[in-house]
């Protein structure tokens, strides 16, 4: 045990001193100079490499959070209404009359954070110049604004009276900047339903709401309830539907399975995820996942075959000192070891600063938001960053466990050394 402990502290004190000091005279002077650079060439490439690994990550925890997020502040992560088999999910629905028992076992479950009342309907929006359509959707007085307040760009969320209904809308800023609209001005709505003779609104734009994702923000206004109520001739007790936001959005699917097999749930009534609303997002988001595996894969690569380079051109630039080392006794293992300590020295060092280059431009980019993106593409103008530390941990770890098992491969070189040849190499 002791030879072992003392032949790792000679392994060690050798690779230090191969590692920390340089060779500048002497006919070893140009193979030094040589060895130095292909050493911060392995550093460098480490260094990059666990860097773009950190950013990759952070970019891409940073671009879910921030995509889903939108979604479910827009929809609620469950939503409750009739089932409409023959229907696409994001249209008129058929009213269901609320049942308040129901609503208030959903509301006190541990999971569920609250839940509102919705209704939609289809209208146009009418200036002198211009027509848009738009679907209105509107909620009551207990709905909660710091799901949308977010979104809001311009103006404020709408006010609602304590009788009659609210004469204001949230518009999006689409819609608002083709019709050349802005908060405080008054429009028409003329409500539209199949066979029945449009009927005008006049109502002020409380508000300019900006989501990113383009689908929503082409077709929804956000308005009240009453007024649907009203123009569909329901009564107070009918509604669109619900939309329940949870503590936690990962709960989604046993969440919506398990609403739907509560006792009192109507038979008529179905329960749909919001990741059913917009499945092509979703279905993206999932694809960043794989791309996102493949460029960290890629840099772990660099990073392993710039290594593997480093230590077979260490080895054969040190054949004269393997070759004394083995004929003063020093065992292939021992050998070894010098190169896999002189090597993790070097991986560490390009662990530890391309952790802090990683690190760096990640704080810069969210303190200024200096990397734009288009936001017709990604439903964001600026990089989202979030940086998940057990990962830039994995990240750290991984890369330097994975390089020393790989690097045992090159050393290998070391057993096949004859002293008396290798010390008569030039």
């Amino acid at each position: 045990m002791k030879d072992k402990h003392y032949s790792l502290k000679v392994a060690g004190f050798i690779a230090k001193r191969i590692a920390f000091s340089g060779k500048k005279n002497g006919d070893t002077a140009m193979h030094s100079s040589f060895s130095r650079f292909i050493i911060r060439l392995s550093t460098a490439a480490t260094v990059i490499s666990v860097a773009v690994m950190v950013i990759t990550l952070a970019f891409a925890n940073g671009f879910q959070e921030t995509v889903t997020q939108k979604i479910f502040s827009f929809w609620g992560h469950i939503r409750v209404q009739e089932k409409q088999p023959d229907k696409t999910i994001i249209s008129e629905e058929s009213s269901i009359v609320s049942n308040p028992a129901l609503v208030k076992r959903i509301a006190q479950h541990p999971e569920v954070e609250s839940i509102h009342a919705f209704a939609t309907r289809y209208a146009m929006i009418k200036t002198k110049e211009d027509i848009e359509g738009v679907l209105v959707k509107g909620f009551d007085s207990s709905y909660n604004f710091k799901y949308l307040q977010p979104f809001i760009k311009e103006g404020r969320a709408i006010h609602f009276p304590d009788s009659g209904y609210s004469r204001e809308i949230l518009l999006s800023s689409y819609t608002a900047s083709r019709m050349k609209l802005k908060a405080g001005d008054s429009i028409i709505m003329y409500f539209i339903r199949k066979d029945e003779t449009p009927r005008p609104r006049k109502v002020m734009i409380a508000g300019i709401y900006k989501t990113g994702i383009e689908e929503y923000d082409k077709l929804f206004a956000i308005g009240d309830i009453a007024l649907i109520r009203r123009l569909n001739n329901w009564n107070e007790d009918e509604v669109g539907g619900y939309e329940i936001f949870l503590h936690d959005y990962t709960h989604i699917d046993a969440m919506t399975k398990e609403l739907y097999n509560l006792d009192d749930f109507p038979d008529t009534w179905d329960t749909i995820s919001a990741r059913k609303i917009s499945p092509n997002i979703f279905d993206w988001l999932q694809l960043q996942d794989k791309n996102r595996l493949v460029l960290i894969g890629i840099m772990l690569i660099v990073a392993i075959i710039n290594l593997i380079t480093c230590l077979i051109i260490l080895v054969l630039e040190r054949i004269k000192m393997v070759g004394i080392l083995k004929a003063l006794g020093a065992s292939d293992w021992t050998v070894q070891k010098i190169f896999l300590w002189h090597t993790a020295i070097i991986t560490i060092r390009g662990i530890l600063f391309g952790l802090a280059l990683g690190l760096g431009i990640l704080f810069l980019q969210q303190s200024t938001g200096f990397i734009k993106l288009p936001e017709d593409a990604y439903y964001m103008d600026t990089a989202a960053v979030k940086i998940v530390w057990w990962q830039v941990g994995v990240v750290c770890a991984g890369t330097l466990l994975v390089c020393l098992l790989v690097l045992l491969i090159p050393t290998i070189v070391v057993k096949r050394v004859q002293p008396v040849k290798a010390i008569q190499f030039n």
